[in-house]
């Protein structure tokens, strides 16, 4: 029987992506779908533009650091935020809930929880967030995108279903071809969906002496909206030639194009260079919550899938050096590209909508 699902993401690419593509997947099974959404920021306007399901706007609120007269003011906003989901959620009736994470998930899971509605949770990274953390043993399942995400939580109920990806980069993965000739070594940069300042800062300078070097080089920069005027400014003044791009929808052309990806290492960047087959050197959001961008990236270093570097130690001299050697020694990009091209995510968002699904009890899937 057809069930009503609600899905609770936001505030970032990389819990919205996911979400959609599980959306798409439980709506092309005969499922309604309701995306909960942790208010409108500029990155939920800009990659929700093509869904044209039903979505619902709730308040959202972060879970508090420590112990804080900001603290009493912010649990207090999280349980506002619950009964406002609550109320919600009695009105709209979902059969099952999945939250996607981060404070976008803390309503609509604590309506849930409040009316007994199962729910499921997605732990994107390495390291569970607090969302993750406080409701899991609450949670009737968990699903990881990382095995290492065992280490952390220690719950039966955890299954390994891998990162959701949107099926329109699944189909897109074109074969990979060797670097021959005069082709321009092809290098793309990202810093996630708001960019990444200090990437944006370093990356261009670098470029700029290997290509006053000879190098033959082709240069794809994502800088996020806030930064694309200076760094096209800086790739301009040193006469670089890069096609600089605030955000970029069709990112399977930029992932078939490149020969390095320069980027940090959010959930979704992780799963796409190695779907993708694109040798990587992941520079770790240093401020990420629980340092789990540093996790994310051992991860793929761990299995010989990407160079990691700590933000502290990216300098423009370090970053020639690195970016010589890729060049003078290219069988070492194409063992890591070799390492990669995991499957385990090209059908992470079917895994994800099945177990959604196990979740209901066949008296529920009746009353549905």
């Amino acid at each position: 029987m057809p069930l009503r699902v609600a899905i609770a993401c936001g505030g970032t690419g990389g819990h919205i992506f996911p979400g959609l593509a599980t959306a798409r997947v439980l709506r092309e099974r005969g499922h309604s779908v309701t995306l909960w959404l942790a208010g409108r920021k500029d990155i939920e306007d800009t990659v929700l533009a093509h869904w044209d399901g039903p979505m619902l706007t709730v308040p959202s609120q972060g879970l508090p650091a420590g112990f804080s007269f900001k603290s009493i003011s912010s649990v207090f906003k999280m349980w506002r935020a619950g009964m406002v989901c609550r109320r919600l959620m009695k009105r709209e009736k979902p059969d099952v809930l999945l939250g996607m994470g981060s404070y976008s998930s803390v309503g609509p899971v604590s309506a849930a929880l409040m009316l007994r509605i199962p729910f499921v949770l997605h732990e994107a990274n390495v390291v569970p967030g607090k969302a993750v953390r406080l409701f899991a043993r609450s949670a009737t399942a968990i699903a990881a995108s990382f095995e290492e995400t065992r280490y952390y939580l220690k719950c039966g109920n955890l299954i390994l279903t891998g990162m959701p990806m949107r099926e329109e980069l699944i189909a897109a993965r074109g074969e990979r071809s060797v670097r021959i000739g005069d082709r321009p070594f092809t290098i793309v940069v990202m810093g996630g969906s708001r960019g990444a300042r200090s990437i944006n800062r370093i990356v261009p300078q670098a470029l700029a002496q290997l290509a006053r070097g000879g190098h033959n080089l082709e240069v794809i920069h994502l800088s996020g909206v806030e930064d694309r005027q200076s760094v096209q400014s800086a790739y301009d003044e040193s006469k670089v030639s890069a096609d600089v791009r605030a955000f970029e929808h069709n990112m399977a052309d930029v992932y078939n194009r490149a020969d390095l990806m320069i980027c940090r290492s959010g959930a979704a960047t992780c799963a796409e260079v190695q779907y993708f087959q694109v040798p990587a050197l992941l520079v770790p959001f240093p401020f990420a919550a629980g340092n789990h961008q540093m996790e994310n990236a051992r991860s793929l270093e761990k299995h010989g899938r990407a160079d990691v570097v700590a933000e502290d130690d990216l300098s423009v001299d370090w970053l020639v050096e690195y970016l010589l050697r890729c060049l003078q020694h290219p069988e070492r990009l194409e063992k890591m590209r070799q390492q990669s091209g995991n499957e385990t995510d090209a059908h992470a968002a079917e895994r994800l909508a099945d177990l959604i699904l196990e979740t209901v009890s066949p008296s529920e899937t009746a009353r549905a």
